[in-house]
């Protein structure tokens, strides 16, 4: 490369650099402000994680565990509504709504319900469920609903919730148990040819489950 061409591209180059320091010194509080305000942003989103978002959470599982307690020992009354000394579901989902505890205290209380036979009340709560991508659980609060509406005697809705709920689950322990429930109410609804279909799959795609060794009589009896 010849020295002017060298020459030439070097002063091009320190025209670039002039122009662009430039521009930094014209601009430099409008750049300076937007690099403060990301960090600004970054800040206060890490402050509010580590000072309000945490601690939330920390309290909301330390206020539902006397819930849960109650919960296992079948006292459904004291798990929503508490003992006036600890907090029952309801309270933690109105304190606590926006926390994963406050999540999971909505499918207790409608387990609460559902055990009681408030069906509605139960399905309210598990509307405000806002699931957690888990294999078993999101399903069993999916079955769950479809056995409440199943409870209100609205078995179309009821059967189709179940049958989403073994297609969300997919395992052989979910699975077998709700595609059995959706083929009952699909015989009591009249509708054999669906009830065989659910029958069958238990049969073809779940045959490690304890379901599969007596769903045959089952497929007999619907084909009858």
């Amino acid at each position: 490369m010849s020295k002017k061409k060298v020459t030439k591209q070097a002063n091009e180059f320190d025209e670039k650099l002039s122009t662009s320091i430039s521009f930094y010194e014209k601009n430099k509080k409008a750049i300076l402000w937007g690099i403060g305000g990301v960090l600004a942003i970054i800040i206060i989103v890490l402050l509010i994680h580590q000072f309000y978002i945490t601690p939330r959470n920390n309290h909301a599982n330390e206020s539902i565990f006397p819930a849960e307690q109650a919960f296992l020992d079948g006292n459904y009354d004291k798990a929503l509504n508490g003992d006036g000394t600890n907090l029952g579901f309801l309270a933690v989902i109105n304190q606590y709504g926006n926390t994963k505890a406050g999540n999971i205290a909505c499918l207790y209380a409608a387990k609460c319900y559902a055990a009681t036979e408030k069906y509605q009340e139960a399905i309210d709560m598990l509307n405000k469920y806002d699931g957690c991508g888990d294999a078993m659980i999101s399903p069993a609060a999916t079955a769950l609903k479809g056995n409440c509406y199943a409870e209100l005697g609205e078995n179309e809705k009821a059967a189709e919730l179940l049958l989403k709920a073994a297609k969300e689950a997919d395992n052989n322990t979910v699975s077998p148990t709700c595609l059995l429930q959706a083929g009952q109410l699909f015989i009591a609804l009249g509708q054999k040819d669906k009830a065989i279909d659910c029958f069958n799959q238990i049969k073809n795609k779940y045959q490690q489950s304890s379901l599969y060794y007596e769903i045959d009589k089952y497929i007999e009896a619907a084909q009858q």
